[in-house]
């Protein structure tokens, strides 16, 4: 196991991504637990892309329980159907907005955040948590962080 993420500040974001992936991979190789899995992949987004807030929601008893994160202080529980995390676990896909003040119900945890995206963490076909990122830029979030996030949450799918 590595406790060392290191990514070039010249690369580009799918570059960085690419990077980071096989990274990640050896940091949860041979570790069972989840929370040390998702705290790890927090903060290894965090230092990678120096994002607002990155960390994972837990669904459980029909609402979302904050798990381990990187950022400011977050919202403890989300209603589902309400917010961006809300959304995503309704309708099961990944959400990119844009422009979070322009989505109907978004729940503002930090009044930093202006762009978002979450990404559904699936276990036997139901949504059992959400990768969330939020950035302090409007319209951060593209095709390349959905691809690779979604690569990342495939790495925590097979642990959970």
């Amino acid at each position: 196991m590595t406790e060392e993420i290191s990514i070039d500040p010249k690369l580009s974001k799918e570059e960085s991504y690419k990077s980071l992936i096989p990274q990640l991979d050896a940091l949860l190789a041979g570790e069972t637990d989840l929370i040390a899995n998702l705290a790890n992949l927090s903060a290894a987004l965090m230092a990678a892309f120096n994002f607002l807030w990155v960390g994972f929601y837990f669904h459980k008893h029909g609402e979302l329980i904050l798990g381990p994160f990187q950022g400011p202080v977050a919202c403890n529980r989300l209603h589902l159907g309400k917010g961006v995390c809300g959304t995503a676990v309704l309708i099961k896909k990944t959400i990119i907005v844009p422009d979070v003040n322009l989505f109907d119900g978004h729940i503002a945890c930090s009044s930093l955040a202006k762009s978002e995206i979450v990404i559904p963490i699936f276990s036997n076909g139901e949504v059992r948590a959400v990768l969330d990122v939020d950035s302090e830029q409007l319209d951060y979030f593209d095709d390349v962080d959905k691809s690779y996030l979604s690569d990342i949450v495939n790495l925590i799918e097979s642990k959970i």
